[in-house]
């Protein structure tokens, strides 16, 4: 991992303990999942909040106010709209994304969950989530909360990362596999 990755994931990490602590304590585990929710689908959907958290022409207080604004347009709580005010005021909001994912984690870790990444070659149904969560769930034991993506390039198939396990059942890695085959064998 390079240095300015690593720097930024131990802000992040620092930053999603502290609220975590501070919001399990007020047992507001579910408001805070509802609140990395919404920040996750705002970091997806605009690239103007993108721009906010990671461009250095605003300044400080360009920052915190646009996030004041934000947060109260998003219905955030009180504990992650006073963070992410803390988060401008310090010049750190270029962490979100990775403090979003660590929030996930400890989320996930005081529900008994674990977190699988799927990538499919198009949208999984509903039905076919709700059978891979219940295969996932007997291989790992616990409850299994998919986050899935779509990469048309799989052709087919899925790939699947639980923990440090990765599944490729994707058409294009045996395609690949055939192809170095074909050149062992030519």
């Amino acid at each position: 991992m390079s240095e300015p990755a690593s720097i930024s994931s131990g802000i992040a990490k620092r930053y999603a303990t502290a609220l975590f602590d501070l919001t399990r304590e007020a047992n507001g585990i579910s408001a805070l999942e509802a609140d990395v929710d919404a920040l996750d689908a705002a970091l997806t959907e605009s690239g103007e909040f993108r721009d906010l958290i990671s461009s250095p022409v605003y300044s400080r207080d360009d920052q915190a106010r646009a996030i004041d604004a934000i947060a109260s347009k998003m219905g955030l709580g009180r504990m992650m709209a006073n963070t992410l005010q803390l988060m401008a005021s310090k010049r750190r909001l270029f962490v979100l994304p990775q403090m979003v994912a660590e929030l996930r984690g400890l989320i996930a870790e005081a529900k008994g969950e674990v977190s699988a990444d799927v990538v499919s070659a198009r949208p999984l149904s509903d039905a076919q989530r709700a059978a891979l969560a219940a295969a996932l769930k007997q291989n790992a034991g616990k409850d299994v909360k998919i986050n899935a993506s779509v990469d048309e390039s799989l052709i087919g198939g899925l790939i699947v990362k639980l923990g440090s396990k990765m599944i490729d059942t994707s058409i294009r890695a045996r395609l690949s596999a055939l192809q170095n085959t074909m050149k062992e064998v030519g």
